[in-house]
């Protein structure tokens, strides 16, 4: 169990709040969250730059599950990049989401063979894994977004499946995409499409949908901040409309998860707020609440140490 907790003690009682970042064992990084049958579960990168150095070392994705939010539990590891025969590493960030009984989770890797990064998926019949790949090769290659000169422009993968069923994944760094997944979430489907209308869009997509709004989030900017667009089609076209969080202290990146749970909304990013060795490299998940305006917006996150209470 990897959580502590803060009890605040005030005039009017009690109130336990989790400790932002969520997990201290292990610098976690790259956050997505799913909630299934009364849980949340975490998956995240894992951060393993040794101490004194300065580049990227993920070898592997962890998860954690909660009731609360508050207390975590970890289990086995269920997925790491060189279970892709087709990788060579770098277990960058990824999403799961669940359709007909099934995981699936959409990963960031690099390619063995292709030049660059790219997007596998593996599957499970449980949301704690273990996960196999599913299709002994990658769902999208650097080949195929040749538009852009650099070689890591297909990571930060995230799937919504609509209310009518059908699938789409959002990915990508300088340059928004998206594309239809066929039924079997293995394959995909059409044209890959570019999203227009996304001021400084870094990485990171979010894919979220609240009532008849849809909600694209993303990194913005370098160091990154996150900003937000609204449409009422998951196709677009998309309004920006501002900032959500800003910089996220010491570290240059900002990805985000938005769930909601237990009549509440969350959002999940990762700070390095772990001292005294957190920092861009050595990253950690935190959460604190997403609040709406009247009119579907959302408000800017407040970024805390308390955290949030417990979801009851």
């Amino acid at each position: 169990m990897f959580r502590f907790i803060l009890l605040i003690t005030a005039a009017y009682g009690s109130l336990l709040f989790a400790d932002n970042p969520i997990i201290t064992e292990k610098y976690t990084a790259d956050p997505s969250a799913l909630v299934h049958d009364g849980k949340v579960y975490l998956y995240a990168g894992h951060d393993e730059c040794p101490s004194g150095e300065h580049r990227y070392v993920l070898n592997e994705w962890l998860c954690f599950s909660s009731d609360d939010l508050v207390n975590w539990k970890e289990h086995p590891v269920p997925l790491k990049a060189n279970d892709f025969d087709w990788a060579r590493g770098d277990a960058w960030a990824s999403e799961v989401v669940q359709r007909d009984g099934k995981f699936y989770w959409y990963v960031t890797v690099s390619h063995k063979k292709i030049h660059g990064k790219a997007i596998g998926v593996a599957v499970s019949d449980k949301p704690t894994g273990p996960f196999k790949d599913t299709r002994g090769s990658a769902l999208i290659t650097n080949d195929m977004t040749t538009d852009i000169k650099i070689s890591w422009d297909d990571i930060d993968p995230t799937v919504f499946v609509d209310d009518s069923g059908q699938a789409y994944m959002y990915w990508g760094n300088t340059k928004c995409r998206w594309i239809k997944l066929k039924d079997n979430m293995i394959e995909t489907e059409g044209k890959i499409h570019t999203v227009e209308g996304l001021p400084h869009f870094t990485e990171a997509p979010w894919i979220h949908k609240r009532g008849e709004w849809y909600y694209l989030s993303y990194a913005y900017q370098f160091p990154e901040k996150t900003a937000y667009a609204m449409s009422k089609s998951i196709e677009g076209p998309w309004e920006y409309k501002g900032i959500l969080n800003e910089l996220a202290g010491n570290c240059n990146t900002n990805h985000q998860a938005i769930i909601s749970f237990k009549g509440k909304d969350y959002f999940f990013y990762h700070t390095g707020g772990i001292p005294t060795n957190g920092g861009s490299f050595r990253r950690s998940v935190c959460i604190d609440y997403l609040n709406y305006n009247p009119d579907g917006t959302m408000k800017r996150v407040r970024m805390t140490t308390e955290g949030v209470e417990p979801a009851k």
